[in-house]
């Protein structure tokens, strides 16, 4: 469900922004109509939409466009042009007391500065949104204290700001806008302040939080291993423009453009690339089919060995076709010539495979979070990955065991 969807909005700052609009029609770009009008395309037609309960990473260099972009989202700055759609509705088109009403109830943003109330307690800086929105006070207080407790921030009520370190602010900004309880949360650079390792603690508190919550979360960053981290999907801004959106593994994978392929460059794969974009198919057979059945197949498919399942698709275990053959002649149960196989999740990281590849003799099995058959890993898509090599896609593959 798309929970915000964004038409060709643009952002034209300076006089007569018309004029912006007629320049960028004719194909004129950002630095050309600056030094022909003085105007600056803060954003240009840019296009998205976001699910909810994604994580959506807006990114780029300084001056891309990327914070302007997120203030249009709840018009903190309104756009020139576009369409900008919150559950449906467009914003573009609100009065000024529709628009408070959805900021208050449906929208939060988390700022780089903390913007934190040097005068006000931390519990008092965490319900102040509630406050403004006119909501009992025993509610604002019970709410508070949960958001705080959340962000691993209990003891701290009766601080102040200055009595916390950066990070520490930076989760009173963030309990704040949980304690709003709004879908959707804007985080504009909410942790470029602080410094690798707190930031680092930062990003899992927030995909901790994300996985008992499932709020909708536009994430600014002009960091890319932050945003390979912690997005759904990328939007990659330059010059206003978002020239490509995807997931991480698609942007690195199959980079739109030289300019995206220079932006990721540097990055290891290994810690992007998961177990589930190098899969290949994995045949399989029901552990009440009979020992009988795993050798055809085995025979069939020209393979040593057959991953065995459940009914509903729970891996069992490997048998192989000389055991298969001797519970033929035994008359014994496919169940009792089981071996067990090592499997690996879907969003299991390569970096996290190097271990159990190199010491399996056969590939990976890969399991979703019921430990139902995906499909499996081999050795030499591992290696393809990395090389930065398309990996085989072709669903009907089987891979020999």
């Amino acid at each position: 469900m798309k929970k915000i969807e964004v038409k060709k909005a643009t952002k034209i700052f300076g006089k007569n922004p018309r004029r912006g609009l007629e320049l960028l029609k004719k194909g004129l770009n950002k630095k050309e109509i600056k030094k022909k009008t003085d105007l600056n395309v803060g954003v240009s037609e840019a296009s998205f939409h976001v699910e909810a309960n994604e994580i959506f990473v807006i990114m780029g260099l300084s001056g891309s466009g990327k914070s302007t972009l997120v203030r249009l989202l709840n018009r903190l700055i309104n756009p020139t042009s576009g369409t900008i759609l919150i559950d449906g509705e467009d914003i573009t088109r609100m009065n000024a007391e529709h628009l408070r009403e959805v900021r208050r109830k449906k929208i939060s943003m988390v700022f780089q500065g903390f913007a934190l109330f040097p005068h006000r307690t931390i519990l008092e800086n965490t319900f102040f949104g509630l406050e403004i929105q006119g909501v009992d006070k025993k509610e604002q207080i019970e709410r508070a204290h949960y958001s705080l407790s959340r962000v691993g921030l209990k003891g701290y009520e009766d601080s102040y700001p200055n009595q916390l370190s950066g990070g520490m602010q930076q989760r009173v900004g963030l309990a704040r806008a949980l304690a709003s309880d709004t879908d959707i949360l804007l985080m504009d650079e909410a942790f470029s302040a602080l410094d690798p390792l707190i930031r680092r603690e930062m990003q899992d508190q927030l995909l901790d939080l994300q996985s008992d919550m499932k709020k909708t979360i536009v994430f600014i960053t002009h960091d890319l291993d932050e945003a390979l981290r912690i997005g759904d999907r990328i939007a990659l801004m330059r010059d206003g423009q978002i020239v490509q959106i995807g997931t991480p593994e698609e942007i690195l994978m199959n980079p739109a453009n030289d300019y995206v392929e220079h932006f990721v460059e540097d990055v290891d794969l290994s810690k992007v690339i998961t177990a589930g974009h190098i899969m290949t198919r994995a045949e399989a057979v029901g552990n009440d089919r009979g020992a009988r059945v795993a050798l055809k197949l085995m025979n069939d498919n020209d393979i040593s060995s057959i991953f065995v399942v459940d009914r509903s698709k729970k891996l069992l275990g490997v048998a192989d076709a000389d055991d298969a053959a001797a519970a033929i002649k035994a008359e014994t149960p496919l169940s009792e010539i089981i071996k067990n196989v090592k499997s690996v999740q879907v969003n299991t990281h390569l970096s996290d495979l190097f271990d159990d590849i190199s010491k399996s003799p056969l590939p990976l099995a890969v399991v979703d979070e019921q430990d139902r058959l995906l499909g499996l890993v081999r050795r030499g898509a591992i290696i393809n990955a990395l090389a930065g090599n398309t990996p085989l896609t072709k669903e009907t593959e089987v891979q020999n065991l």
